[in-house]
Order: structure tokens, then sequence, then C-alpha cells
């Protein structure tokens, strides 16, 4: 039998009894709360056309999206983000109708997924838009019912972090970096790459928008950060949105949502999309954001009205998966993190050691993969470099060692926060003695382990080649003819020599480095940065 018959696409499942009755309870809570606050229902076209979303929402890229051609030949998308044909809606729809308007809605999103990420092509997301109104008032309309929604669907221990977009845009424009520096750098912040941030950074440490830049990825945690800041910068529309978000946190503070309130003004996602306050929902045992929202004041212009709006979307699914605290018995009371198996490993013990843990037990013979470490709430799991990734990613981990190397070329979300100095090498490309592959008119064939990394390093070049994926041996490669070139690991370079190559440029620096999972580094974040801390004095005291 044809096992497309049988099976569903990459990224999609079926839900059966038990699973469906949780997800359907938690949708129709959400969807009560929000019906309860005055929103009203919308539903809109599962397939829209490309343009839709293409030329409104650049946040969610083509690359997301599952296209689908019509009779006619127009290319149309199945729906992947719910809040833009909202905004269509408003714009189009709703011209006499009087504002503001709460409009709520219960649907699928589909988004073109990488394989073997193990994420969601489809899911169910519950939402709320404001349309029409504008100010404190309407992002405390819009925040609360957030919160109220995340409570009556009973999500147990949740946090929602709030921002501001104005901050990072000032800074960035202060700062006076062309238009790819400026992504470069708000990458960084969004991922936390405290040390590459740095290296961004470090050209223009005579301007004043230098400091708080580099700290945004720290300003994370309670009502203190917007002290920080203010002490970092006189920036008026800094201090302008550093006071508002004061004012927000306050009165959700009286609201009595103050414990769960936290602050990140490293919250620079979609800067093209938000126009203000942005917030992100975490869950204790999810391993990434449940809720995403903010105001969008520019969404509805694109559509012919301006309209200024806000609104959130939660992924109600991952709420039923993850469970009530009262329903889920197996909330660990630990701190995982997940270390590459040999020389990383080694050297990560060997910090551990020295900043005082027991680590006795994985210094014998054993063949256990985890490992409770005497009189601490820290578990140390053992794994491959690429599953380092996937443990962390996914929240089964809370945080990991891993080579840069690793993460070039797997990707995932989480947080890149620390570059601990060890396992240092570098990518490099590499020829046979006298040859090179740039200048001529054919098209370059690159052998390499690391293809990910290959055709990155060539599209910034605007260089089209050809990747051959080698598990062995790369360097036989061009001594076969097979390839013109490769990019491989280099340490000391012996091998390449030994075997007639040469480096003719070097691609990417490599370390060790600490990733942190999104929801662990909100959730967790004292007892995360305490380990980091001692990874870090553990390599001065060795």
């Amino acid at each position: 039998m044809n096992r497309y018959q049988i099976s569903t696409p990459e990224g999609t499942r079926d839900l059966l009894f038990a699973p469906a009755r949780r997800l359907r309870a938690v949708e129709q809570r959400v969807r009560q709360s929000l019906e309860d606050r005055g929103y009203s229902e919308v539903i809109t076209p599962a397939i829209e056309y490309y343009d839709v979303f293409a030329q409104a929402n650049p946040a969610v890229g083509q690359e997301n999206m599952l296209k689908i051609v019509d009779r006619a030949g127009r290319i149309c998308v199945a729906r992947p983000d719910n809040t833009t044909p909202i905004a269509r809606i408003a714009a189009t729809r709703l011209e006499g109708a009087e504002l503001p308007v709460r409009l709520y809605y219960s649907q699928k999103v589909f988004r073109s997924i990488a394989e073997g990420h193990g994420h969601k092509s489809e899911f169910l997301q519950v939402g709320a838009e404001l349309i029409g109104s504008d100010g404190l008032e309407a992002d405390l309309d819009i925040l609360t019912a957030a919160f109220s929604a995340l409570e009556q669907a009973e999500a147990g221990s949740f946090r929602i972090e709030l921002g501001h977009a104005e901050i990072y845009k000032a800074l960035i424009e202060a700062l006076g970096v062309d238009e790819q520096t400026a992504e470069d750098i708000r990458r960084l912040i969004e991922n936390k790459s405290f040390a590459a941030l740095g290296d961004a950074l470090a050209p223009y440490q005579g301007s004043a928008a230098y400091q708080a830049l580099c700290a945004m990825p720290q300003l994370f945690g309670g009502v203190e950060v917007l002290d920080q800041v203010e002490h970092m910068t006189g920036n008026m529309r800094v201090l302008a949105a550093v006071a508002y978000l004061r004012r927000v946190y306050t009165a959700l503070e009286q609201a009595g949502f103050g414990e769960s309130v936290i602050i990140d003004l490293g919250l620079v996602h979609e800067m093209d999309y938000y126009t203000g306050i942005m917030f992100r929902g975490y869950l204790g045992g999810a391993g990434a954001a449940i809720l995403a929202g903010g105001r969008y004041n520019a969404l509805c212009a694109k559509f012919g009205r301006d309209l200024p709006a806000a609104g959130f979307g939660i992924d109600v699914e991952r709420i039923a998966e993850t469970g009530s605290e009262a329903d889920n018995r197996q909330v660990r009371d630990t701190i995982r993190i997940a270390l590459t198996k040999g020389r990383l490993e080694k050297k990560t013990l060997a910090r551990m050691k020295a900043a005082g843990y027991d680590i006795s037990e994985l210094e014998s013979p054993s063949r256990k993969l985890i490992f409770r470490l005497p009189d601490t709430n820290i578990e140390v799991v053992l794994a491959k470099a690429a599953d380092v990734i996937t443990y962390v990613e996914h929240g089964v981990c809370d945080l990991g060692v891993v080579g840069k190397d690793t993460i070039m070329e797997k990707g995932g979300s989480f947080y890149e926060m620390v570059d601990l100095g060890f396992g240092k090498c570098r990518f490099a490309l590499a020829t046979k003695k006298g040859k090179t592959v740039y200048g001529n008119y054919r098209t370059p064939v690159i052998a390499t382990k690391y293809p990910e990394v290959t055709r990155a390093f060539f599209s910034r070049k605007n260089m089209d080649v050809e990747t051959i994926k080698i598990e062995g041996s790369v360097e036989l490669a061009p001594l076969l003819e097979l390839a013109d070139a490769i990019v491989d690991i280099v340490e000391t370079g012996s091998t390449l020599k030994e075997n007639g190559l040469e480096v003719i440029e070097d691609v990417a620096p490599i370390s060790a480095r600490v990733i942190v999972n999104l929801a662990s580094a909100k959730m967790n974040k004292t007892a995360i940065q305490r380990i980091i801390s001692d990874l870090e004095r553990g390599g001065e005291e060795q």
C-alpha cells in the first residue's frame, strides 16, 4: 500500500480521544474568556492570496508559507498567520462599525517547516484583536485579556514578558548603521548571543547607543531592568518607551498580575511589524512561547484604512499538551544541562569541578546518560552534539553546551548566551594549492559535511555553488576531482597540508557555546544564570 495513503504530512498529526478532548476543553475556556470580555468571533478563509501576507506582513517569510496555485494561475497560501486577515477585514468590511472593535478567532495556522526539528506545520491558535483604539488603556485591555485567557485555560505557572519596539528602533537609528547590519544586530539581540553581539558592536564603541545595545540581551527580569537602561542612555525615544513600560507594569501589578509579569528589553522580534508594546507568554513545561502579541498600528493601513490595533495569539495545542499543573504530575524540579559527548563534555565537566560541583559519578566508568549532581538540583545529560540542540530546543533540557559548528549547521530556536572560549577551531574554505573558486564563469562544486554553513557562506557572497555532502574525509573530494573546494573544520591545518590543500578563506570561528531554552531562560532565570556564572568562573580557576 502507498504509505502516503495512510500517513500524515510532516508536522501534522491525528488527535484521538483524550488529547482531542483536552484540546477542545482548553480552546473552549479561552474562547469563553474572550467572549466574556466583549470579543466577537470572526472566521477567515483557510486559503488566501499570497499578496495578503507578502505585502502586508513581511515578518512571515515566504519560505514559511505553504503555497497553492489556483485554476487561474494565481498564487495562494494556506493561512500562515491569523492577524493579517483580520486586519484585512477591519479595513475593508467594518467601515461602518463603531470603534473600537473587539474580534477574536479560533482557527488553524499553517507553516512550512524544516524537516527533522519536530515542529508543527499546522496548529490551532486562539487570539484576540482590538481594532481602532490606541494608548495605555487599549494596551491594558489587550494585555489583561491575554492574562485572563491563560488563567481560564488553566495553563498553570506562566509568565508574560513585556518589551517595546521603540527601544531597539531608536537605538539602532542612533547607531547609524545600514539595513543589513541593523538586521544582523537585531538577530543577535533576539538570540541573546552576548559574545557575538559584542563583536558586532565593537566598531561602534564611540556611539551613545553602544552601551545600551550591548546590554539589551541581558536586560530581562523584574522592573529593575527599566532602571538599568535609564542609566545607560539619554535617548529621549528610549526613555519615553521605558516610562511607558513602567506605567504598564504598574497597572498590571495593581490588577493582580504582578507575579506573572517580567520585562525583556531584548524582545526585538518582527521589528517591521510591531510599532509599540510587545509581549510573549511562557509556560512551565513548554519549550517555546505559548503566546505572542503586541501593538501593530501600521498593519491595517496596508489594506487601505489607517487604524491602530493590538492583539495576541495563543497556541492552545501547546497548552493542552503541557497540561495544567494540577494534571501534570511529572513537572521537573531539576535544571538539566545537556553536554556534547567527547572533548566538550570533558572540558565542561572540568570547569564544573573547578567551580565546586561534585562530578565523581561522571568521572567513573558508566553507561548511564543522565546523572544527578550530589547536593544540587542539577541533572547532567550526555548526548551527541546535534541532539543537545534538539533537547534544549524542545525544553526537555534547560541549557546545553555545544560547538558553534553544530549551531550554525543545525539551527533552531534557543538563546546562544555564552562563548565558553574552549574547543576553538574554525570553518575554512580550502582548495588544491594554486586553485581558486572565484573569478571564473563555471559554478563551483563544494564538498562538505556542513551544507547549510556552506550555502549560507556563499549566499552572503551572492555566489551560486553546487554542494555535495560528504560524510567521511572531505579532503578526498578535490583530490579525486569530485569537487573544486571543501568547507570543513580546521584546527591546525596539518591534514590539509599533508593532502596538498590550502585554506583560501576563513568562513567562521568555532568554539563551545552555552545555549538555553527559550522558556527556561524566563521561568528559571536565576538558576540558569548561576550555572552559567559557575561555568565561567570554573574557567578562571583552572
